[in-house]
């Protein structure tokens, strides 16, 4: 026969297009965290930015103001009225031309003097005050650059003359203070960024200890649903007490459920069996003519048939939230195949093995024996001497539970691709000729389909046979 393949998709699909997950509650809190730390360190840093450039701004006026005082503590007016200005600065800075720091007198009748650093240099902005008046300016763009000034307006006293009117000006350019300031704000920037680290540091460890309960009741789920426990045991802060109790609830009121279901299907079963054997023994026993009684006979069998593949179907767990326990494959394996190999001893057929160590079914037993068995019995109905059970396990990063790959191959005359659809229909069988009732593969799509997986039949190309394969995601 040619070889056939069907892909008949038995899962509903995951969206290729994963949405986008949301933040994390520690990705939430520490960029909350981040964020307003942020903001605070520079409201900080632009406070005491300004503070320090206040105070610097004070200390200029103050050193400026301290500079006029001593040239006017140092000039004497002569008998005619005319300043004498003293020989030497308050500063060196004052006889460098250039220097930065500059004096200037204006008196009446056009008196005019600088200091040696202001020769010159354009002070024409400059104005003069009354006695007793002063004042502070800057900074003021001038030829000179960004300055800095304070004037004060004095009077000196001349004996038997009038007073002499002058006013004493010291002005600083603002390099000076820029570099103060940049300096100072260099130096805030680096301690408030290594103290922002250290904060969030801190806070990231804090809220990494905070979160210790949450990350706790995750790991439980996780044993939970691997079937490692059977329900959340540990012990947990009062805040989650009341969400963990009802899952502790949920997780028992679900096993409950699932074993009423189960038993209320085997006491069905036993009371449709029942009737229906003893309605066949009647008909059998009876001496209703062949017509009547060969009719009669097909409808009790289809009957039962159609009682064994709904139990069959119906039975069926699927997936579950919350296992049990971890299945192991390997030896249910080795149990089917000795009973198998006795009831086929006849057709001396070898079964090989190829599981993995640690390959498990997250699910109920009796799915595993149902799901497995058929595919056994079917690839030791047709195969002629050879079948191969392979078993895989199939991970994936952030699920608690691994999927598993099963296909079972044999040397038998495999499936054409037309044929393949058809055999999967309940109660159709490869060949008329060979016993059985036609439900198995059809149990088999069932149970693939409850857990969320995938039937693949194809051809084997070890034995170029027929090939099922069986697919369970990861969960």
């Amino acid at each position: 026969m040619d070889a056939g393949i069907a892909l008949p998709s038995l899962a509903a699909k995951t969206n290729d297009a994963a949405e986008r997950r949301p933040f994390s509650l520690a990705a939430r809190a520490a960029l909350t965290t981040g964020l307003v730390l942020a903001a605070f360190l520079g409201a900080i840093g632009w406070t005491l930015s300004r503070t320090y450039n206040t105070s610097e701004i004070n200390k200029l006026q103050g050193r400026l103001h301290d500079y006029v005082i001593t040239y006017i503590a140092g000039t004497d007016p002569r008998r005619d009225g005319t300043p004498l200005m003293p020989d030497t600065p308050p500063d060196p800075m004052f006889s460098r031309p250039g220097s930065g720091l500059y004096a200037v007198v204006l008196g009446d009748d056009g008196f005019h003097w600088e200091s040696s650093s202001a020769l010159g240099r354009d002070f024409s902005f400059l104005h003069p005050l009354q006695p007793g008046q002063q004042q502070f300016i800057g900074p003021v763009d001038t030829e000179l650059g960004r300055l800095y000034y304070y004037s004060f307006g004095v009077a000196l006293d001349v004996p038997d003359r009038p007073a002499v009117r002058l006013t004493f000006t010291v002005a600083q350019t603002e390099d000076e203070l820029e570099s103060n300031t940049t300096v100072y704000r260099r130096s805030l920037v680096g301690w408030l960024a290594t103290l922002g680290v250290m904060l969030i540091v801190l806070q990231l460890l804090l809220l990494r200890w905070s979160l210790t309960p949450l990350r706790k009741v995750a790991s439980d789920m996780s044993r939970v649903e691997r079937g490692q426990s059977d329900h959340l045991d540990s012990q947990y802060p009062a805040e989650l007490t009341g969400l963990t109790d009802r899952i502790n609830a949920f997780i028992e009121s679900e096993r409950e459920q699932r074993t009423r279901y189960r038993n209320t299907l085997a006491d069905l079963a036993h009371s449709l069996k029942t009737p229906l054997a003893v309605i066949r023994s009647q008909v059998e026993a009876s001496e209703l003519p062949p017509p009547v009684r060969a009719p009669v006979l097909d409808q009790v069998r289809r009957m039962d048939e159609l009682v064994a593949y709904q139990l069959a179907r119906a039975a069926t767990t699927g997936r579950q939230t919350f296992a049990a326990s971890a299945v192991p494959i390997a030896g249910h394996a080795e149990d089917l195949v000795q009973s198998l190999e006795k009831v086929y001893a006849a057709k001396n057929v070898l079964c090989e093995f190829d599981i993995e160590d640690g390959a498990a079914f997250y699910g109920e037993q009796g799915d595993l024996l149902e799901l497995m068995g058929n595919l056994l019995e079917n690839a030791f109905k047709w195969a002629n001497h050879h079948v191969l059970l392979v078993v895989k396990s199939q991970r994936q990063p952030g699920r608690p539970r691994n999927g598993l790959l099963l296909s079972v191959e044999d040397d038998g005359p495999g499936i054409e691709a037309d044929k393949v659809e058809k055999i999967l229909q309940r109660g159709v069988r490869g060949d008329e000729r060979v016993k059985g009732h036609g439900i198995g593969l059809s149990i088999v799509q069932d149970i693939v389909r409850a857990y969320n997986g995938e039937l693949t039949v194809d051809r084997s190309p070890e034995f170029n046979g027929a090939r099922f394969s069986v697919a369970l995601p990861p969960t």
